[in-house]
């Protein structure tokens, strides 16, 4: 067995004190005196000596078709080594095998190792009170539901660059109105202003325009605005250059990682309400910035002091109700009760849901919807118009919005096997109608009861269940109430006043 710098480093102790080269190898546990004098010569360590093995130790399974491996990778850098070992194995059937994959995955590895150029991230260094980063994180890997319903969603997650003080605003997407207000919440809360404000270039900020090689961002207004009146200079990002805002991007992972863990501990990932779920997060970023309170200190020294800060964006619009019953906002479709018709109504629009007002009062509070080209039709708005025409339900442009559930859907679908298509229509548009006039939860119950019976049915049967299911109020026996006593009460009264 080769020596070690250890023992080399205590046989070398024992000549200092006199001993000799037998006695110094014993002493070492080393099997000769030789090695004794070798590192005597030498006057250095074993370490030292050791040089790189620059040969193989056998040959390369992959050397016959390594050329071929080289020039895919010298064509396309970006490809992936099981890719590559996958396009091996068809090209040369039988020759490689499935435990070969490792081997494969670690060539490709130094060949990219010694041709393939990297770009090197550059640490920043970061002064007190300068720059706030702020990005968006998607949360739906963790499961968030809200009484049962998966809540799809994202945090606009601001950070301090010079002490990692983190602030989370939670938003159904990466809009313009979600930036602005998760930057002014963070400032709330913070209570002082940076000097800088950065983000990624993306569409919620600036537009970019491009003027050959450059481009110059056009940014959004009510960003501009904000930043503008807080006295805040806006930057942006290089594209694809997600390393400038490293701090803010290394914090969405940490602060991910951290709200699993609490999740964990808490035993349910189910919130009563959106608010309850608000307060999770800040409890959290409470606690994780305590330990941060020195570097804040710092920070907090030479900011501006937010005395007053702008009040939030309120969307408004003011669309006309077609005949269809149905406005238009943001190229997304929503109904309203068609009583509406023609008039324009008042919409407020907040993060989460649409107010729709008219004549000074709240007609009907509706989800937001996110993306373009969707439709939200509450059947409760157009089921009388669908029982006076129900020929027009089969082809209605939004009839996959008056299945509520999918049960609703079976439904229908079970009574289009048994019946004409008018006859089904009519069945379900009448099981809506019991929807609308009942309990959606109930008529939903008796539906699954019945398809998992099997056998016919129809709207009717429907009804029955519901019937059935209903309470009956008890017969109460009012007794006769006796006023005698009460004639006795005056009359006593009108004896004392005399007296």
């Amino acid at each position: 067995m080769a020596a070690t710098n250890a023992q080399v480093e205590i046989a070398m102790k024992e000549r200092q004190k006199g001993r000799t080269q037998q006695r110094a190898a014993a002493k070492a546990n080393l099997r000769s005196r030789k090695t004794v004098a070798k590192y005597e010569r030498l006057g250095r360590q074993p370490s030292e000596l050791k040089r790189p093995r620059t040969y193989r130790t056998r040959p390369s399974p992959f050397e016959a078709d390594w050329a071929a491996v080289e020039a895919k990778l010298v064509t396309a850098p970006q490809l992936e080594a099981r890719a590559l070992f996958e396009w091996l194995r068809r090209e040369h059937p039988g020759r490689y095998r499935d435990g070969q994959l490792r081997s494969f995955q670690r060539h490709v590895k130094r060949w990219r190792a010694r041709h393939v150029e990297r770009v090197v991230s550059l640490p920043q260094v970061h002064r007190p009170g300068e720059l706030m980063q702020t990005d968006g994180t998607w949360m739906n890997a963790l499961g968030i539901a809200i009484t049962g319903v998966p809540l799809v969603h994202l945090l606009i997650h601001s950070v301090l660059a010079y002490s990692n003080w983190e602030w989370v605003h939670v938003a159904r997407s990466e809009s313009t109105a979600a930036l602005v207000e998760g930057i002014r919440r963070a400032l709330r809360e913070l209570g002082h202003v940076p000097k800088v404000h950065q983000t990624d270039p993306s569409s919620a900020a600036a537009h970019l325009l491009y003027s050959g090689s450059s481009a110059e961002p056009q940014w959004r207004a009510d960003y501009a605005a904000l930043l503008a009146e807080l006295r805040m200079e806006p930057r942006l990002t290089h594209v694809a250059s997600p390393d400038e805002n490293g701090d803010v991007e290394a914090a969405n992972g940490a602060f991910k990682r951290a709200v699993e863990q609490e999740l964990l501990l808490r035993g349910s990932r189910d919130f009563a309400s959106l608010e309850s779920y608000e307060h999770f997060l800040h409890g959290l970023l409470k606690r994780r910035n305590a330990g941060r309170s020195e570097r804040v200190a710092e920070e907090l020294a030479v900011m501006r002091l937010v005395t007053q800060l702008p009040a939030p964006v309120v969307r408004q619009a003011r669309p006309r109700v077609s005949e269809a019953g149905t406005i238009s906002l943001a190229n997304n479709t929503y109904s309203v009760p068609s009583r509406l018709v023609g008039e324009r109504v008042q919409v407020v629009a907040g993060e989460w849901t649409l107010e729709v007002w008219f004549a000074g009062e709240l007609v009907e509070r509706l989800p937001r919807l996110v993306g373009r080209n969707r439709s939200h039709i509450q059947y409760r708005h157009v089921i009388d118009s669908l029982l006076r025409k129900p020929g027009g339900f089969r082809d209605y442009r939004y009839r996959e919005d008056l299945f509520p559930r999918r049960v609703f859907r079976e439904a229908w679908e079970d009574l289009c096997r048994r019946l004409p298509p008018r006859q089904a229509d009519l069945a379900y548009l009448r099981i809506l109608k019991l929807a609308a006039m009942t309990m959606e939860t109930d008529v939903a119950n008796a539906l699954t009861a019945l398809l998992a019976a099997g056998g016919s049915w129809a709207d009717e049967t429907v009804a029955a269940c519901l019937q059935a299911d209903s309470p009956v109020a008890p017969d109460v026996v009012l007794p006769a109430v006796d006023l005698a006593a009460y004639d006795q009460l005056l009359s006593g009264e009108a004896d004392d006043v005399a007296a």
